[in-house]
């Protein structure tokens, strides 16, 4: 059945959450930060690995490169797109919204865990591939790797962020929901060279996640968003 791959992957969110989170009471902060600092590792070389993945190619023997154009051109587009429409300002009026409605008004990291974890585990190429597998071919298996992937994340998140982790369930159940349905409307319209370019461009903006984990906030990912549909809209051409 289409869908019941998001319903899986948001499932695993929630109850990483809120495991994450009563197991964050009792962990000491040294430890919350160490955890926090190895997921943003590991959400780096998620990001690294799946570009490199689609980025390098084996032509007659040697190492080259290929859609980098399509990468740069997409990144700057979006960028532009989602700088003009203020797309992470929009998440995080979004997130202190929930803030109030869910009785965490005093929680100082709720918006940060919030937006934080919802770029984490929306953005990347799982997300986009895996709801298209599940509208296009009612295959949920991607998902279902990404709903296990996305606990590890969120439990480790939440332990050291806080509850705000756990609601990026809603975002994951909005957008792969509404991308497996617009899939099985438009099946003939989602060529493998869509994918292909919404899966590198996604494991990009995973990386920019990663640093953001690491360093502090230094890339506004949220107005990057658009450059998947940027990605998405050159494979027809």
């Amino acid at each position: 059945m289409p869908g019941i791959g998001t319903l899986v992957n948001v499932a695993a969110i929630i109850i990483a959450g809120i495991v994450g989170c009563l197991c964050g009471n009792k962990v000491p902060e040294r430890v919350q930060d160490t955890l926090m600092s190895a997921n943003a590792v590991s959400v780096l070389f998620l990001g690294i690995s799946g570009t490199l993945a689609k980025m390098l190619v084996i032509e007659d023997g040697e190492l080259a490169t290929q859609g980098t154009l399509m990468l740069i051109l997409s990144l700057a587009i979006g960028s532009v797109a989602g700088e003009l429409l203020n797309l992470e300002d929009k998440m995080e009026a979004f997130g202190e919204w929930l803030k109030k409605k869910s009785g965490n008004a005093k929680d100082p990291r709720f918006v940060d865990a919030f937006v934080t974890s919802s770029l984490t585990v929306c953005v990347g190429a799982m997300a986009i591939v895996g709801a298209i597998e599940d509208g296009v071919y009612a295959n949920p298996i991607i998902l279902f790797s990404k709903a296990i992937l996305d606990f590890v994340i969120i439990l480790v998140m939440s332990a050291s962020m806080g509850k705000g982790c756990a609601f990026s369930a809603i975002p994951v159940a909005i957008l792969q929901g509404s991308i497996t349905i617009i899939s099985f409307f438009l099946k003939g319209e989602m060529s493998d060279a869509v994918m292909y370019n919404l899966s590198y461009v996604g494991s990009a903006l995973i990386f920019c996640v990663g640093i953001n984990l690491l360093f502090g906030k230094k890339i506004r990912v949220g107005n990057l968003l658009p450059a998947l549909i940027v990605g998405g809209v050159w494979a027809l051409f």
